[in-house]
């Protein structure tokens, strides 16, 4: 899809379309970019064709106002109700997302899946969409920042690395402006990509992605290093951190000697590979200690180190805290 008109749509056929409802339910410190991205695709959907393609509905768990990821409160239509059986559920996530996943949002999703309409999640929320059981043998994605401990939890989704997944009708996105390219999908689906074409543009929106597309930058922008090698050995890395590569093994992979591989991250990163790929591990062992419930023992496992006494030294080496501190003072963080 490529933006090509900035006039309203006006087609031949002049028969009142149908309305599609989608009924947003905005979880507690939602992020506001994924929400407001989606809702204004609608919104130009219906002024760029001159119809009432699209309706929404805003709801909460209770009702109440709900406040997103800036701490702006937002007013709801209403709580967790039957929805239409042609209504499309979208639970809006954001930070936190496992602390705003109750037992009663879980039951309603799971009801109202049974009607058979599409169901997604923005940014986090696919969580909820796994927690309940709904994604199970589906393609699924969620940002980048969780996709450790999701991938950890939840071993019958197919997480993929895409900024969104349409996999029947399940839908997920990686969160921020992934929003766009998810609702630029439906709105082509629904009404023929020229319509699409002309929200994008209205939005000023000119690299439209598909679920072809990965979340994360490329390995060359994200350390500001463009060298082949360098990036074919950090990749690796990232795909192997509960079993780590010695840097032997990496440097034969890429052609060169344990040497030259030492002196080119000497070189562009200013650190061994060994170290680097220690940082690698310790991020991700962060991220589980942050995000899941899984043991000290197990997250030290996962991240590579073969006891936890080895973890824990290497962690307070770099992060100047234990892995039990750490996991303590993040709790304490989110009861206050």
């Amino acid at each position: 899809m490529h933006p090509k008109t900035e006039r309203p749509i006006n087609k031949v056929d002049t028969a009142p379309a149908k309305t599609r409802r989608f009924v947003f339910v905005l979880l507690d410190n939602f992020t506001m970019l994924s929400f407001a991205a989606a809702i204004d695709c609608l919104r130009l959907a219906n002024r760029m064709s001159n119809k009432s393609l699209y309706e929404w509905r805003l709801w909460s768990e209770s009702g109440d106002t709900v406040h997103c990821s800036t701490g702006t409160g937002f007013q709801v239509d209403g709580e967790l109700d039957e929805i239409h059986r042609d209504d499309t559920i979208m639970l809006v996530g954001g930070a936190h997302i496992t602390d705003v996943t109750s037992k009663r949002l879980l039951s309603w999703l799971r009801r109202e899946s049974r009607k058979g309409g599409p169901v997604g999640g923005l940014c986090t929320a696919s969580y909820c969409l796994a927690k309940a059981g709904l994604l199970d043998n589906k393609k699924a994605t969620i940002h980048w920042e969780n996709q450790d401990s999701f991938s950890e939890e939840f071993l019958e989704v197919e997480l993929t690395k895409s900024v969104f997944t349409i996999d029947g009708n399940r839908l997920s996105t990686a969160g921020g402006t992934s929003s766009i390219d998810l609702f630029l999908q439906i709105i082509a689906n629904d009404h023929g990509e020229e319509l699409a074409n002309a929200v994008a543009d209205q939005q000023i929106y000119s690299s439209i992605r598909t679920d072809q597309d990965t979340q994360r930058l490329s390995v060359p922008t994200r350390i500001g290093v463009r060298h082949p090698k360098l990036s074919m050995v950090i990749q690796m890395m990232e795909a192997n951190i509960e079993e780590p590569i010695s840097p032997s093994i990496l440097a034969k992979e890429v052609g060169m000697s344990t040497r030259q591989l030492e002196r080119l991250f000497r070189r562009y990163l200013n650190r061994s590979p060994k170290r680097y790929y220690m940082e690698l591990r310790l991020q991700k062992a962060r991220n589980l200690l942050m995000q899941t419930d899984m043991s000290v023992i197990n997250v030290a496992l996962a991240c590579g180190f073969a006891s936890p006494s080895h973890f824990s030294k290497c962690y307070r080496a770099h992060y100047e805290t234990t892995p039990y501190r750490e996991r303590g003072a993040h709790a304490q963080r989110l009861s206050v």
